[in-house]
């Protein structure tokens, strides 16, 4: 007879207990270079499942655009909900855009502050103003052409791990948050303290991953060659006018896709480049797993990984003021850029301000987007093939 008397300790990845078993049964994601191969090597991007089946939950038109709530179930993990954005009235053949979410400290929501919807969790009218100066970028993409499908990746929104019963570790790490609430009179909102005990939590989701022989780089880059397949094969898409653009985080995605997969023809990355060496030390404590994956540098530095990419072009934005790059480190990664690609393929401009995606600098990304996928006015068509529920 058992004579244990300690409690039952809490899952430390609650929603994804069967995510181990997944990344231990898949091979490697298979790049089509030698290159690609390398970074998803060093990322650890495992294999995806075969397309899913995807479900279409509803359909609006308002204000210019068809939105399209869309579901899928990935080989782990809790389903995936995503939103597909079109000009009303025309869906086909259309260039697609993945617009990727950045990471914001904000894993309560993903993909949804990208996009216009009928109702928003308070939560994504905070991330939108506090990051994308207040506009809806999924939704302004699509309204000059483009299908522009965003989805909750890997940790994020749907995607998001259950942490209804924290491990005990982000308990611990908790404590002194809620004792500042407390002490400041703030009554914490579902999505702050989600966010708090998130943001504790991306350690051991790293920790995790890096037990497997993934990263939380490598398993966003799985659930966003996913959707990148998914929006290559809706119906209306282009799949050889594809590109892809990110803010922050969503910019580092941006790089990490276009590098491991041919089908991006051109992307954007916004207010995420800099060299590694300009981040240490001071700067290391700004940025997440998502971008500190270790061993990365091996591979050549941040800016140098761009040209494992088969893209037409790309344009980098930064922003002078940023928060979490030193100007230094951008110029240098701009050098190295211009460098590599030529003034033909690549594009950097340079912004005031800080960390924020300026209505003017999304402009400029359309207009790019616009101009090198050659975005117009097509014919009408539907998703009345996609089942619903």
């Amino acid at each position: 007879m058992s004579t244990n008397t300690q409690p039952v300790r809490p899952s430390a990845i609650a929603g994804y207990e069967d995510w181990p078993a997944y990344v231990q049964t898949h091979a490697r994601f298979q790049a089509d270079t030698r290159a690609a191969q390398e970074l998803s090597d060093a990322l650890g991007v495992p294999e995806g499942a075969g397309t899913p089946d995807i479900t279409l939950l509803w359909e609006e038109t308002y204000d210019g655009v068809t939105t399209s709530q869309l579901s899928w179930q990935l080989g782990f993990g809790p389903r995936t909900t995503a939103w597909l954005v079109r000009p009303a009235g025309h869906s086909g053949p259309l260039p697609g855009v993945l617009a990727l979410h950045c990471h914001g400290g904000n894993k309560f929501g993903g993909a949804d502050r990208l996009v216009e919807l009928p109702e928003s969790h308070p939560s994504t009218a905070a991330a939108r103003a506090g990051h994308y100066d207040g506009r809806a970028l999924a939704t302004d993409v699509a309204r000059s052409g483009f299908a522009v499908l965003a989805h909750d990746t890997f940790a994020w929104g749907s995607r998001r791990f259950d942490l209804s019963a924290p491990p005990r570790r982000t308990v611990s790490a908790l404590e002194a948050r809620n004792s500042q609430w407390r002490e400041d009179g703030v009554v914490p909102s579902d999505a702050e303290l989600y966010n708090a005990a998130a943001g504790f939590h991306e350690d051991t989701v790293a920790k995790a991953a890096g037990l497997l022989g993934t990263s939380l780089a490598g398993m966003v880059a799985h659930d966003d060659l996913a959707a990148l397949d998914i929006l290559a094969g809706l119906p209306g898409v282009d799949a050889d006018r594809l590109g892809c653009i990110g803010f922050s985080g969503g910019g580092g995605r941006s790089l990490t896709l276009a590098a491991l997969s041919p089908r991006i023809r051109n992307y954007v990355v916004t207010c995420m480049m800099a060299t590694f060496e300009s981040l240490l030390p001071a700067y290391l404590d700004a940025h997440s797993w998502l971008l500190q994956t270790p061993g990365l540098w091996q591979l050549g530095d941040w800016p140098e990984l761009t040209a494992r990419s088969r893209a037409d072009g790309l344009l980098v934005q930064y922003a002078l003021a940023d928060e979490l790059f030193p100007e230094e480190g951008m110029r240098d990664a701009h050098r190295t850029l211009a460098a590599l690609h030529g003034r033909t393929a690549y594009t950097g401009s340079f912004w005031p301000g800080g960390h924020v995606f300026t209505a003017e600098m999304q402009n400029e990304a359309i207009s790019y987007l616009s101009r090198t996928l050659g975005a117009g006015s097509p014919s009408v068509h539907d998703l009345s093939s996609l089942p619903t529920i």
